[in-house]
């Protein structure tokens, strides 16, 4: 098939290779060694540079993104690499550098799909699997001083546990892709871990005590040092309020962050020569600090607790309406969703009204998320346009069993309209509950 743009090349890549992102579980492809077949025909380019390695049910991606912007801010030019994209596929590979981002150029994407093709059509590889070896290949072509490499869909068979980095993050644990991962926070706990590598330090977000046990007989087993966040002294001293990405939920990431940031500093004491020259004196945490605060404006990362409309206030002499504040949050399971609704909960009483949009994904489950979801509050059930995306009447009839009465909407679009439609500048428009339903508003 000849392809000449770019267009054609990504949709050729979307259509041949459908990703999981599109269609959900159809797309997963168990095991790893397809990726290891990819990886060694492409001459291994994640050994051209180091990496750290994030893993978790929740938190990997914000995690992600202000490790990069704190590294970056410290003198590095650091690969992010994440998952999934919510308006260009070009933003699951950016180079951050200084106070900047860019992502993977779309030439660097057509030569590639161009160069791999045959190898494409003859092995089979998961949509993931091409897009962990395309990012590889371009950090290496970058020459980055060390990226950070978020997983897909769990931690054990992920495409980019190939890689052996300087860290590994665990975010937190929770029950989703139980049909991959397991049914149990033990099991999913078990395939998270499998990220943890010999003598490399691990650092766990949170965790119980069935899932502390995991986390700790496995990095006993590859002797890799084990630090769990909320016993770590601090070491950022950061708070919400301090970022550009203010949900509540993002303390928790915080903590972590200050975790792994002080397991790099106690690497670069000992003058390690596994770390970029420029942290072997030790990491600038003034500067890492500054590159923090501005995670979104220096990585370009969305959909957390981001305000996409600030409240406009109406016309003293009546002649224009107000217009409420629009919020969005990407959190889209009952882990997720429940720190989302708290916060809806603490900030409600500064609105006479939250309109509160949700739509799910078909494979969620409703029977953990619903008793997360705020009681005061005015519903309105949507669907996003994607395949993967539960019909709004198995939502609204699901809800309703869960004593969660809402108008029904069949678009976002439409969903907003109609709240917009009904808010003054007193009331809040909350919009979330997927990926999808974010990128279709943003």
């Amino acid at each position: 098939m000849i392809m000449e743009t770019y267009e054609e090349k990504i949709d050729w890549l979307f259509n041949q290779f459908p990703s999981y992102q599109k269609v959900g579980k159809v797309a997963y492809k168990s095991g790893i060694e397809t990726m290891k077949a990819f990886d060694a025909a492409l001459g291994h380019p994640h050994r051209r540079f180091r990496s750290i390695h994030v893993a978790g049910t929740n938190g990997k991606g914000s995690t992600s993104h202000m490790m990069a912007a704190g590294l970056a801010a410290c003198g590095l030019k650091v690969g992010l690499y994440t998952s999934p994209h919510l308006l260009d596929f070009r933003e699951r590979m950016k180079i951050v550098e200084g106070d900047t981002f860019r992502m993977v150029p779309k030439d660097f994407v057509e030569a590639f799909i161009d160069r791999w093709q045959p190898f494409f059509e003859e092995n089979k590889p998961s949509f993931f699997e091409i897009t962990t070896g395309m990012a590889f290949d371009f950090f290496a072509d970058e020459q980055v001083d060390i990226a950070v490499i978020e997983t897909g869909l769990g931690g054990r068979l992920d495409s980019t546990n190939i890689i052996t980095p300087i860290l590994s993050i665990i975010t937190n644990i929770g029950l989703e892709h139980c049909e991959h991962l397991g049914y149990t926070l033990e099991s999913v706990a078990g395939e998270k871990a499998g990220i943890i590598k010999s003598g490399v330090p691990v650092v766990v977000g949170e965790s119980v005590p069935v899932t502390r046990a995991v986390f700790a007989e496995k990095a006993a087993a590859n002797d890799s040092p084990l630090t769990f966040a909320v016993e770590a002294p601090p070491c950022l001293e950061l708070q919400v309020a301090d970022l550009d990405l203010p949900g509540d939920y993002q303390q928790r990431n915080l903590c972590t962050l200050s975790a792994a940031v002080g397991v790099l500093q106690d690497l670069a004491v000992r003058s390690s020569n596994i770390l970029p020259e420029r942290l072997r004196s030790g990491l600038d945490l003034d500067a890492f600090r500054a590159g923090v605060r501005e995670t979104a404006r220096r990585t370009g990362l969305r959909g957390r607790w981001e305000t996409l409309r600030e409240a406009v206030p109406a016309d003293p002499a009546g002649h224009v309406a107000g217009r409420a504040r629009i919020l969005c949050d990407t959190g889209h399971n009952a882990h997720g969703l429940r720190w989302v609704a708290e916060q809806v909960d603490r900030i409600s009483c500064d609105y006479d009204t939250v309109f509160f949009i949700l739509g799910l994904a078909r494979e969620k489950d409703i029977d953990a998320i619903a008793p997360m979801l705020p009681r005061n509050v005015q519903y309105i059930w949507t669907q996003a346009s994607s395949p993967r995306a539960l019909p709004v009447y198995a939502l609204a009839n699901a809800m309703a069993d869960h004593g969660l009465p809402g108008q029904l909407s069949f678009s976002v679009s439409e969903a907003l309209a109609m709240a917009d439609e009904k808010a003054t500048d007193k009331d809040l428009i909350f919009i979330g509950g997927s990926n999808f339903v974010v990128c279709e508003v943003l």
